[in-house]
């Protein structure tokens, strides 16, 4: 029995096409709590699925039992020919090049060879050093190495191997005095920075040193002032505009959003199909593109879930709505080009529009420079609360840790700090990017979309950007 025959058998049942993933993932996470092993936790999932159109109309059938993989092809037919009784329209596919390739993401220390002795000791060694730094009263710290096998077959003729590693880490420190708490995330939130790379992407956070350095920060929180409201001039740094571009561009710029089929999980879009090409999202600092093809992109591969190979593609030029995250059913339908953004969550789910590496693209200036312009206005870091409604529209944020900035200068730090806005208020606000030397590809292992939920890795690349008259709300 081979992939071919999935989709040979499917054909023959009447499918007008037919794919086939047989998808292997396994995963092991590691974690710390105040100096014990906390959990070690190692998962597997391997099975297939088949996808059929027949008629313009979708089917899906999956199982982890590879000797009913004919009943499994007819439920998928049984499926797809309910669907077409309720169908309003056919679904058209986009065509897509006939593709016979393997990818395997690039690594530099293979994740297989680290013993889990050795991830284990690191960290220990950075609980450790959270540990040192008087005031800090937990301490917690998690590790994850993932791997992700996936063949893939079509009727058009397709034949795709990729074998798919990830990992990261990340530490948390909690500080208390007794009336307050704060705490501080490393290298950032979202269980810290994961990348589609071998163990040298976590060799090379600096756990140790770093989380230190947060820990100190966590204390010196609790002394921090707190801040007055008003419209300030806003600079964030690149791990707090990766949830920024996460929600309010990302998400809302899935064609499945913006042509309504996606609403009843996390809403739909402000960016409708009418608006494209002729809409302001930004000024003419921001750009943001797709990029599955960045190398250590959480979101990097060779082909999405469709057998389409991994693409950049702009989605907002200069501030100008000029494209979605696409597959093959919504290109077709908006006559867009594909972005090779159809992943699933395993061989048990069908393929959603997902968000890929999506980035905001580096500009001309450097933190440094940005807050010397500033007269009045704030530097914050680090995701630690978020809220937006379901257009995209309409959100509050709030960092972790933030300093004022007076008369070009860092000054004091301040806590509790949030801000708030309109997504396109905003992004028409953004007068500054920093430059490639200040831009990072970040990593973020957990992703939810879908009914029932699916959870991916998605990756964005921003640099520290700087924004005017932004409602910053105090205590």
């Amino acid at each position: 029995m081979k992939i071919e025959d999935f989709v040979d058998y499917a054909m023959k049942t009447g499918a007008n096409y037919a794919d086939a993933r047989i998808v292997n993932r396994s995963g092991e996470i590691s974690s710390v709590w105040d100096g014990n092993i906390e959990e070690q936790i190692h998962n597997r999932s391997y099975g297939y699925g088949i996808r059929i159109l027949f008629h313009g109309a979708w089917g899906f059938a999956a199982s982890n039992d590879f000797s009913k993989w004919k009943e499994v092809v007819l439920s998928a037919m049984k499926v797809a020919q309910a669907s077409l009784k309720r169908q309003k329209e056919p679904v058209c596919l986009a065509p897509v090049p006939v593709i016979r390739d393997h990818y395997r993401t690039p690594q530099k220390i293979d994740v297989h060879t680290v013993s889990l002795n050795e991830r284990l000791d690191l960290l220990l060694e950075a609980d450790h050093s959270m540990a040192s730094v008087p005031g800090i009263t937990q301490r917690k710290s998690t590790m994850g190495v993932y791997s992700t096998d996936i063949l893939f077959a079509s009727s058009e003729g397709s034949f795709i191997e990729q074998n798919l590693v990830a990992c990261g880490a990340g530490t948390v420190a909690y500080a208390s005095n007794g009336s307050d708490t704060a705490f501080r995330s490393y290298p950032a939130s979202f269980q810290g920075d994961y990348s589609s790379a071998g163990y040298e992407h976590i060799l090379g956070l600096n756990l140790i040193e770093g989380s230190k350095r947060f820990a100190q920060q966590a204390v010196e929180l609790l002394s921090a002032k707190r801040c007055k409201s008003g419209k300030k001039t806003v600079i964030l740094d690149s791990s707090m505009l990766t949830l920024m571009v996460h929600e309010s561009i990302g998400h809302a710029l899935e064609s499945d959003r913006v042509l309504g089929s996606e609403a009843s999980y996390a809403g739909t879009s402000f960016a409708t199909p009418e608006k494209l090409a002729d809409y302001h999202c930004g000024s003419e600092q921001v750009t943001i593109t797709s990029d599955p093809t960045l190398p250590g992109g959480l979101a990097s591969y060779g082909y999405d879930d469709e057998g389409y190979p991994a693409c950049r593609t702009v989605l907002i030029d200069h501030g100008i709505l000029v494209g979605y995250l696409t597959g093959r059913e919504t290109a077709a339908k908006l006559k867009l080009p594909l972005t090779a953004a159809m992943r699933a969550d395993g061989w048990q789910r069908f393929p959603l529009i997902r968000i890929t590496n999506v980035n905001l693209e580096p500009g001309d200036s450097s933190l440094a420079k940005m807050i010397s312009e500033v007269d009045d206005g704030f530097y914050m870091e680090t995701v630690k609360t978020y809220s937006i409604d379901d257009k995209r529209l309409n959100f509050q944020f709030a960092p972790e840790i933030a300093w004022e900035i007076k008369n070009g200068k860092i000054g004091s730090m301040v806590k509790n700090v949030r801000y708030s806005g309109m997504t396109l208020e905003f992004w028409n606000s953004c007068d500054a990017v920093a430059n490639r030397d200040e831009w990072h590809l970040w990593g973020i292992p957990v992703c939810g979309k879908g009914e029932p939920g699916q959870v991916v890795m998605v990756g964005h690349g921003t640099a520290p950007a700087r924004f005017q008259n932004v409602s910053v709300l105090g205590d």
